[in-house]
Order: C-alpha cells, then sequence, then structure tokens
C-alpha cells in the first residue's frame, strides 16, 4: 500500500455480547459499565492529540456500540460515521455465542471470515483498503476489533494468520505510523 497517515485507532468498549461472548457482527449490544469507563480511559489517552489537532478528522463505524465509545472517548468532539468501518458481517452466526460454533480450532479472524452466510475475509479486507486509501492525513478511527486487526494488519504489512495473532484490547489506543504500531494504555 502507498504510505498510510498517522493513524489512532480505538476499539470499542465491552458491550453485553462481548461479556457473553456472543458473536455481534453487524447486530449490537449496550456497553457494559466496564465498557463506559474503556470509553473514559481512551477519551484520556487521545484527549493531547484533539486538543493539539482541532482539525484532526475522527471516523466511527456507524454501529451503536463504536458510536457511543466515539461520544465518550472523543469528548463530544465531531466525527464522522463511515459504514465501511462497520464490524465484519457473521451471517447465519450474528447473535449466537461463540461456544455454540463449530471453531474447528480457528481463532478469531478465521472464524468470523469464515461464517456462513457472512462477509468474508476478501470483502473485509477490500473495505478496509478502501478506508487507508482514502485517508487524506492523520486520522482517528473508532471501529471494531475484528475490523481493527485487518487494518492494524494492513498498515503493518502483516499476512492474514499474523493480523489474527495480534491483541484486540479495549480501553486502549494503537498508534499506526510508518508501518509500526504502539498501544497506548491509561
Amino acid at each position: 500500500m502507498a504510505t498510510i497517515p498517522k493513524i489512532w485507532f480505538l476499539r470499542h468498549g465491552q458491550t453485553k455480547w462481548n461479556l457473553e461472548r456472543r458473536l455481534q457482527g453487524r447486530l449490537d449490544s449496550p456497553l457494559t459499565d466496564l465498557g463506559l469507563a474503556q470509553a473514559a480511559q481512551q477519551a484520556a489517552i487521545v484527549g493531547p492529540v484533539l486538543k493539539a489537532m482541532p482539525d484532526i478528522p475522527c471516523l466511527v463505524s456507524p454501529q451503536g456500540r463504536a458510536v457511543h465509545t466515539a461520544e465518550i472517548a472523543l469528548s463530544g468532539r465531531t466525527f464522522e460515521t463511515d459504514p465501511r468501518l462497520a464490524e465484519v458481517a457473521t451471517g447465519e452466526w450474528e447473535g449466537q455465542l461463540r461456544a455454540d460454533l463449530p471453531t474447528g480450532g480457528l481463532n478469531d479472524l478465521f472464524l468470523y471470515t469464515s461464517a456462513p452466510g457472512g462477509e468474508g475475509f476478501d470483502a473485509l479486507e477490500a473495505r478496509v483498503r478502501a478506508v487507508l486509501e482514502d485517508l487524506q492525513g492523520e486520522t482517528v478511527i473508532v471501529s471494531h476489533g475484528l475490523l481493527g486487526k485487518v487494518l492494524r494488519g494492513l498498515v503493518r504489512g502483516l499476512a492474514r494468520d499474523e493480523m489474527d495473532a495480534l491483541s484486540n484490547k479495549q480501553g486502549c489506543v494503537y498508534v499506526l505510523e510508518n508501518g509500526r504500531e504502539t498501544c497506548l494504555e491509561a
């Protein structure tokens, strides 16, 4: 990929379904108390960036859990939702408990992108590439865990299995610059 501007990536805070280990995909569930606290932690981390760069674009998934996180973490800053930042669609498995799925030893990224009737890895990767190609400068992005693994992996030049091995923390900010990643925690 061409040079990608610096990105501050925030995964949404913990949701009720994250806690239950239920696949959300394009469905939604509310942030838990911990998820609200994680969004507040992100606000403390990204706050100085927003203050120093009052015109920095903030792009957010249109899904409720990401929007709610952005409202807290971006401290009321105006943001734009972008449907390309929605979580991977998991088709027939959306709303199902992970324990009830035929995992076959697959890790998250491989499992979620193999869901029957779901989006699949190639389509997810294509829309993440499109977002990255459209960035005009340093940007704050609030989105989802699996989409974030692909975004972070593309920036770092990782293969799919390496993307799957990336951490998937909530309540932190991943800073992506020059093909490297730094995780900032409160």
